[in-house]
């Protein structure tokens, strides 16, 4: 019976060319996310797998942990390339190969324009060159610093003191020196992953959606409903189709994006903390890229799995796939429009919305917090605690809503 329903979804022309479409904007994506440049020495710009390979290797040179002496050293090489004709010719494309001496350092360099900034939420590309080797000391100090000003400053009103504490002990505790290595596979890929995973999740609405009111549709209601097996194992076999559909598909879109993108641009830095990285540079969780991956396919799946469950428990309470398909546009496009709204309480519910799930990996830079018996936490634990039970709870729900129906 599962085998006919899953059939009976992509039997239509509709459906696979649905698919199809999906598998086309993996195949765009995988090429944005591969579309990586290295400068060479005349300062133009290369693409290719020859292009990853220098990058690579000019990365590879300042891999290690960032302690004092290493980010001494980055000052220094930073101030030296500064220093350079090259760097101070008015000529763009002279300039480009100053540009290209600095493609080795370029991260680290990111992470100095957010240490030494002038407020935490403040970002100057050209701040690093003005910095001085005697300075370096201050790297991982900074961090912290600049968030206890942001927290007595501009988001004063905004956590709790116990939250604020928490915050700052979260900060103070991670380990330090961050160990850094090449990890341009894994920016990319977390770069375009909330694309991908969102992406998904609409094609898999417009396929389960269809799911229970196909019957009502091709007015085989009345014999599918009153067959000896209508009302539970045809049922619970339609529930088994949904949920076989949203893994097989979702974990197949999810693993040919990662390996396409991985493969390409390589896993180095899998081990390195995700602060280690100017994208996470903020990041509150004590967790490294690699475990940063897994809560974001973990995250995408529960939440594509819960949509699509909403989306199962509409086409059978309503019987209109129409309002089913409707159900992932709107939990995935309306925070946008209420997220204009300035509000604390506001950001706390934004911060619970399904749709963060699909997107966990940008989740990990806000600072949504919440207090649970006691004890300060952010978003993602709770997201993905809270909708992994309520996915369990909807899938039976869905299933007792299909039998009951009249």
């Amino acid at each position: 019976m599962i085998c006919y329903e899953i059939k009976k979804v992509f039997t239509g022309t509709k459906s696979r060319a649905a698919l199809l479409l999906l598998t086309l904007i993996i195949g765009v994506m995988c090429w944005f996310a591969m579309n990586v440049a290295y400068v060479n020495e005349t300062g133009e710009k290369e693409t290719g797998p020859w292009a990853v390979a220098r990058l690579r290797a000019a990365q590879k040179e300042w891999s290690g942990y960032l302690d004092e002496e290493k980010i001494r050293q980055v000052i220094a090489e930073n101030k030296r390339i500064c220093a350079t004709p090259e760097a101070m010719s008015p000529d763009y494309r002279v300039t480009n190969i100053a540009y290209g001496w600095t493609q080795g350092i370029m991260e680290i360099r990111s992470l100095l324009n957010f240490s030494y900034a002038e407020e935490f939420r403040h970002y100057d590309y050209y701040l690093a060159d003005s910095l001085a080797e005697s300075q370096a000391g201050a790297f991982y100090a900074n961090r912290t610093r600049l968030l206890q000003e942001w927290l007595e400053g501009d988001a004063k009103e905004q956590f709790s003191d116990k939250e604020k504490a928490w915050l700052i002990r979260q900060y103070e505790t991670l380990d330090t020196p961050f160990y850094y290595d090449y990890m341009k596979g894994w920016v990319q890929l977390f770069q375009f992953s909330p694309t991908i995973i969102m992406i998904t999740m609409l094609f898999l609405g417009y396929l389960v959606g269809g799911i229970f009111s196909s019957e009502f549709a091709w007015r085989a209601d009345a014999v599918f409903y009153t067959s000896f097996y209508g009302r539970n194992r045809a049922v619970l076999a339609k529930v088994k189709a949904g949920v076989g559909i949203v893994t097989g598909i979702y974990w197949a879109a999810v693993l040919l994006y990662s390996g396409v993108v991985l493969g390409y641009l390589g896993v180095d830095g899998w081990n390195c903390p995700v602060q280690a990285d100017f994208t996470g540079w903020k990041c509150f969780y004590h967790i490294t890229v690699w475990q940063k991956y897994l809560l974001i396919v973990t995250g995408g799946y529960i939440g594509c799995l819960f949509m699509s469950g909403l989306c199962m428990y509409v086409s059978a309470r309503f019987r209109s796939a129409v309002l089913a398909v409707m159900v992932p546009f709107v939990l995935i496009f309306l925070p946008s429009f209420v997220g204009s709204i300035k509000s604390p309480a506001v950001s706390k519910i934004l911060g619970l919305l399904p749709d963060r799930l699909l997107q966990v990996g940008t989740a990990m830079g806000y600072f949504d917090l919440y207090t649970l018996g006691g004890k300060v936490t952010g978003a993602v634990p709770v997201l993905l605690v809270m909708y992994g039970i309520l996915a369990m709870v909807l899938l039976p729900a869905v299933y007792y809503t299909g039998k009951r129906t009249e």
